[in-house]
């Protein structure tokens, strides 16, 4: 098999201790694409595989800011230009009646914000991905818990790689074709 055609090689690991070590390990070792498959959460794996910081909360902010800015904008247009009335003498720009619109729609505007940003970021809807290919990795969403270090990585070597994982004393270890 050429490196081209390989994503990379995958181990497989019983417990959560195990896979959360075993990241940990890698990460010491010098690979940095690594990624993790856990069918419940570990606290600390998103750390030990490197995952550290994501710009989500700025999208967030940029979209309640926009929604927020949206919602008091129409409320003036519509007091203001659009339909002005005069009701017992009060100003027309009445700002604190258009609280509730402009609070609703900077919540509205950073959900959305946030689910897009999120759906984007992540590269989803994925339909295919190359660990697919490895017939265990259904095991994934039940009971197995799987470490995967990526071919593109610079310390990445087919048989260094791979005496690597198993000194790790994974489950099995699998090469991933793309």
């Amino acid at each position: 098999m050429n490196r081209n055609a390989m994503y990379g090689l995958m181990a497989e690991f019983d417990s959560p201790e195990e896979v959360l070590a075993a990241a940990r390990r890698t990460r010491e070792a010098g690979y940095r694409q690594i990624d993790a498959f856990s069918p419940i959460p570990v606290e600390g794996l998103a750390e030990a595989v490197g995952f550290e910081w994501t710009s989500v909360p700025v999208f967030t902010f940029l979209g309640g800011l926009l929604g927020g800015c949206t919602g008091f904008f129409m409320c003036w247009y519509a007091n203001v230009i659009s339909f002005p009335l005069d009701i017992g003498g009060k100003p027309l720009n009445s700002w604190p009646a258009w609280i509730p619109i402009t609070f609703e729609l900077t919540i509205l505007g950073g959900a959305l914000a946030t689910v897009v940003a999120m759906l984007a970021l992540n590269g989803l809807p994925n339909p295919y991905h190359p660990v697919f290919n490895v017939d265990r990795f259904a095991l994934s969403t039940t009971d197995k818990f799987f470490l995967c270090i990526k071919s593109g990585d610079k310390n990445f070597d087919l048989q260094r790689t791979k005496a690597f994982l198993e000194g790790l004393n994974p489950h099995g270890v699998f090469e991933i074709e793309e």
